[in-house]
């Protein structure tokens, strides 16, 4: 059985996989990236980022899948590629875009956030719970937020070729998306690059929405995991078995 190392999104921290490690049955870890949570202070770079989930790896036993969303999984993407042999298998949520508009309005708001981070984590802690309410909600906010890391983030996201990462890992690659996720624009273009990638789609859920029902999205992670063991057919679509 494999274990699982979680890795949150921008600006937000572990806390956010607490509801979805609760539901399940495998050893699992969830890490801080480099600016959030218990490494605040610290700054963020890809190699920072990647070195530290290797670090989760190697205390897990050496080989792990990999789960991230939104800069999760793009972090997730430059650690399979980085270190192919510790990655066992990769499930990238919510990080299929690589548009430059969407870039540059997220470099903008990263900045702005900066300027006042104080203000911005309250602004950021009201929304995140009006659109997650109840534990999902609670979980998110529970380890902090850091908005003076989001410039930092948002440059290093951009300065990484994701594609071309997702085309040099060898291991088996699943691609998540919210039905409703804008950051599914380029799903197509990142299944293509993958060796061995399949992409699955959540009906009716945005881009943070997917953590709205811990249960049902650590049910579909753990399968994912057990596929990463089971030859499938390469750059296929797939959708949720019914429940």
């Amino acid at each position: 059985m494999q274990p699982i190392v979680f890795i949150h999104g921008i600006r937000v921290s572990a806390t956010m996989w607490d509801p979805v490690i609760a539901h399940l049955d495998r050893p699992a870890k969830a890490i801080d990236l480099p600016g959030h949570g218990t490494r605040a202070g610290e700054p963020f770079s890809m190699d920072a980022a990647t070195s530290a989930v290797a670090e989760a790896i190697d205390s897990l036993g050496g080989s792990a899948v990999v789960v991230g969303l939104s800069l999760g999984g793009y972090v997730g993407i430059a650690t399979a590629e980085r270190f192919p042999d510790r990655v066992a298998g990769l499930v990238a949520m919510g990080c299929t875009s690589s548009s430059r508009a969407m870039l540059g309005a997220y470099r903008f708001v990263a900045r702005l956030a900066a300027r006042n981070p104080s203000r911005a984590n309250r602004i950021s802690e009201y929304g995140l719970r009006r659109l997650l309410p109840g534990p999902a909600g609670a979980a998110i906010v529970a380890g902090g937020l850091w908005c003076e890391a989001m410039p930092q983030v948002v440059d290093a996201v951009a300065e990484h070729d994701q594609l071309a990462a997702l085309a040099a890992y060898p291991g088996r690659v699943w691609l998540v998306n919210g039905a409703r996720d804008p950051f599914r624009a380029d799903e197509r273009a990142f299944l293509r690059a993958c060796r061995n990638g399949r992409l699955i789609l959540i009906p009716g859920r945005g881009h943070l929405g997917v953590l709205a029902a811990p249960g049902p999205l650590a049910r579909l992670i753990d399968d994912l995991c057990s596929c990463f063991q089971v030859e499938r057919p390469a750059n296929a679509v797939a959708t949720p078995r019914p429940r």
